[in-house]
This record gives C-alpha cells, structure tokens and sequence, in this order.
C-alpha cells in the first residue's frame, strides 16, 4: 500500500464511499488498470463547502493521486476521469490534486493489478524497486517471463516500450513481442 494511501475497514464512511467511485477510474494507458490498482491513488475526502445558487452547502471531493512519473502525460485525462466520476454520482465540485513526494514506485501497485497485468499481455514488474531499501543480499531478476506462454526464454528489444513504463521484449519460444512494466 501506498504511503499516505487510506486503509477501508468497518462501516463506509462519506470519505470511503467517495474513494470507491475514485477507484473505478481506470488508467488510459492501460485500461484494465484502475488508478487504484496502479497505486496512484493517495487519498479522497469529501468536505462541504458553499453553493452560491442557494446559499447551502454541497459536498466537494479533494482527491490525491501520484503520477507514476513527474511527466507522464496520462494525468490529465486521470483528472478529467475522476472529475466525470464524481459529478455522475453527485459531486459538484471535484478538486484533483498531484503530489510528487514521495515518488511513485511499482512496489504500490496491487497483487491484483499485477495480474490483471499479465491477463493482459504485459509482464508485470518483478521485484521490489530501489525506492524500497533491503538489508542483505539483492534479489536479481534474470528473466522476464512471457505473458504469452510463460516462457523464461526472453530477450529485451528496447528500454522504452509503448510508454516510458515499459521496456519491450519478445519471447524467444512462442516469438511474440510483448511489454513489461518496469520496476520503477
């Protein structure tokens, strides 16, 4: 779980409700992902502020998301994504705010995001990121296993893949190209 990132447990409160309509927006990138299994999303809370229509109060959302890097370029759509998910379930006024600090890591990303991943034709990252320090030996992946067939037996083609998350690989077995999500 993410630093910073809310823990359900009990009776839904207005913040958790709220966070499960934040937790239906999937990532544009890779549109089996919701932001929530990516690890982005940080935080939602509903407050209550003035509606100058009629002079009462109408909840509002704050919602913090961590991009999974300072300049990816799906943040804007993720913000108009959450924006549209509020409004339909009520929510007039809806403010999206990206924290840098700390930084993203793929360690955030869920068990289930991972597999979802995978069920996806894209090799899930393996590992833990350098963001989380380990005493005593590191573990080194040697391989990335095919998505495809499951093959060890790959090769990566280049460090970027369809975006900066991704490195492309192919799989010397079945001769399939494929992404893999890289440990950030």
């Amino acid at each position: 779980m993410a630093p910073g990132q809310q823990k359900i447990t009990g009776q839904k409160t207005a913040d958790q409700k709220a966070w499960d309509i934040a937790a239906t927006v999937c990532d544009p990138e890779i549109p089996v992902l919701t932001i929530e299994d990516l690890g982005i999303l940080r935080n939602v809370r509903v407050t209550k502020e003035p509606n100058a229509d009629d002079g009462g109060m109408v909840p509002a959302v704050q919602v913090t998301i961590t991009p999974t890097y300072s300049g990816c370029p799906a943040m804007d759509a993720i913000r108009d994504d959450l924006v549209t998910a509020f409004n339909r379930e009520g929510y007039p006024s809806v403010n999206v705010e990206l924290v840098l600090s700390p930084a993203w890591t793929t360690d955030w990303m869920s068990d289930a995001g991972k597999v979802k991943l995978e069920q996806y034709g894209i090799a899930p990252p393996s590992g833990h990121s350098n963001a989380v320090r380990h005493a005593g030996p590191i573990r080194l992946s040697l391989a990335v296993k095919c998505p495809q067939c499951s093959s060890l037996n790959t090769k990566e083609l280049t460090r970027f893949g369809s975006t900066s998350c991704k490195a492309l690989y192919v799989c010397q077995d079945c001769k399939e190209p494929f992404d893999y999500f890289k440990v950030l």
